[in-house]
């Protein structure tokens, strides 16, 4: 089986000097960096999934921004693959269903920002076209939410959602526990 990490919009505007700072990205980025190395050391598939805002009235990830470039954290070498996007969903208008498919992957390992909008899209989204997912959730942050007057904290958003991925679109399940899992297929 044929594995590809996928790290989605880990991008400067996500972070605390950012137009839209999430509660956590630094830890989580942290954690998809772990994620990335195994990648890299194994010679696996990396796909690095990028956000440019291109909707009117848009007011982060503006293209030639620096709040759309990828974070320190995640910066791509030059053979790993970028997608960019303009929607929630990764594979909506991009090529990536074609690059999964021309590297012949069938199992997706997915880190990222924000848990309850573009990673539960890719997640939903990957299922649907076939894929085993894997979802890490210390490597995915959130972002407070209000809905009728009232505060969702980005602690509940992040389980709330990852919650509902969790055995219907994918394995949600910790770093540590995917690299464990991951060095069992590897030997």
């Amino acid at each position: 089986m044929n594995t590809a990490l996928v790290i989605v919009d880990i991008q400067n505007d996500y972070f605390p000097e950012g137009k839209m700072p999430l509660v956590g990205p630094v830890e989580a980025s942290l954690h998809a960096a772990r994620l990335l190395e195994h990648f890299r050391r194994a010679q696996w598939a990396v796909i690095h999934v990028q956000h440019i805002a291109v909707r009117p009235g848009a007011t982060f990830f503006l293209p030639g921004t620096p709040g759309a470039d990828f974070h320190p954290n995640m910066q791509p070498l030059p053979a790993e693959t970028i997608v960019q996007k303009n929607f929630p969903n990764s594979f909506r208008d991009t090529p990536l269903l074609d690059v999964l498919r021309e590297k012949q992957v069938n199992r997706l390992v997915i880190c990222g920002m924000q848990t309850n909008m573009c990673v539960d899209a890719i997640t939903r989204a990957a299922a649907d076209y076939g894929f085993e997912c894997f979802v890490a959730a210390d490597a995915c942050a959130a972002r407070n939410l209000t809905f009728d007057g009232h505060l969702v904290p980005a602690e509940q958003v992040h389980y709330a959602f990852l919650a509902a991925l969790n055995g219907s679109y994918a394995k949600v399940l910790k770093v540590d526990q995917i690299l464990a899992q991951l060095s069992e297929v590897q030997t």
